[in-house]
């Protein structure tokens, strides 16, 4: 039964039900959806295995960029094997622990990919804005520290949000409306007032995501300054061609994030399948495009993934 006895003060499962409305359709959609996951397993595997083998990679630029990957390869492993198993098997059910773990997995990660897209904003500051003092501002410690700052704001500020539902009491239905246990779809199953759940969460998203996204603009602005002023064209078409990667997957990344986000919340009449899907979209979306674009516009990448791929294929069966 999907309704709770209005006893139970928490479920010991939810049921995820995938895409409302479009459940015939879901073998159809697992077809994208388990094609980008495969997509972004392969390619941002191979980022990774490429920058830590290759020596002359281990620079800042390419150290964010394997950070990157590795944060995306964990991101499509918590949210995908347990899509794919609704939309081919119907195995919605999730325990109400995996399900907030899931919860944490899932916004933490999203905050740690912005965090990564504005420190790799800042590394193209740097070298573009102050290349002299570029090895001498973005040391290995610093990177070091960089990276146990973003798991650590990831960290603190969504484990609130999972005490906030634990206080929660559910009689109303275990039933989730969605492919994934998110924030807010969980605390709309509980029967007391959610209004400070939602208030963190907007909050917590404008003072991550949010401030997030202002830096990395006006990072880019200040970039593109500087890159107009340099005297050469050459110089001025490789800045503008090694920047033109960022800036295109941070336009993908924040443009879908905060219209899901703001159609979550603010757009009644939007479809709920339309929510879903864009939910689904903005966190499958980046994963896949970033290894493909960057591998694409970044030479050292490119040539040396392509060389692991020549190497591979020359070892005899």
């Amino acid at each position: 039964m999907s309704a709770l006895n209005s006893s139970l003060a928490t479920p010991s499962v939810f049921l995820l039900t995938g895409i409302p409305g479009l459940e015939a359709a879901h073998v159809w959609f697992s077809i994208p959806f388990c094609s980008m996951f495969l997509v972004a397993l392969v390619s941002n595997t191979a980022v990774i295995q490429v920058v830590v083998r290759e020596q002359s990679l281990h620079k800042p630029m390419y150290i964010f960029l394997a950070m990157l990957a590795l944060n995306d390869i964990i991101l499509c492993l918590v949210i995908v094997p347990k899509m794919l198993a609704i939309f081919w098997c119907n195995a919605e059910e999730i325990p109400f622990e995996g399900c907030l773990t899931q919860m944490f997995f899932v916004h933490a990660l999203y905050l740690s990919e912005s965090a990564i897209l504005l420190a790799m904003a800042f590394d193209r500051y740097i070298a573009i804005c102050e290349p002299l003092r570029y090895t001498s501002i973005l040391t290995t410690s610093v990177i070091e520290k960089m990276g146990a700052g973003l798991v650590a704001r990831s960290i603190c500020v969504v484990t609130p949000g999972v005490f906030l539902l634990k206080g929660l009491l559910y009689c109303k239905t275990n039933v989730i409306h969605h492919t994934y246990c998110e924030n807010m779809g969980i605390a709309k199953l509980a029967c007391a007032d959610i209004t400070i759940n939602s208030v963190y969460g907007l909050m917590a998203a404008f003072l991550t995501t949010g401030l997030d996204a202002i830096f990395i603009v006006v990072s880019y602005m200040l970039i593109l300054r500087a890159v107009l002023r340099l005297p050469s064209q050459d110089a001025r078409l490789k800045a503008f061609g090694t920047c033109g990667a960022h800036i295109f997957i941070f336009s993908v990344f924040y443009t879908l994030a905060f219209f899901s986000f703001f159609t979550h919340r603010f757009g009644p009449n939007v479809p709920h399948h339309v929510h879903i899907i864009l939910a689904n979209l903005y966190l499958l979306v980046p994963p896949t495009l970033n290894p493909i674009v960057y591998g694409v516009k970044t030479k050292e990448i490119r040539v040396r993934v392509l060389g692991l791929l020549c190497q591979k294929q020359s070892v005899p069966k």
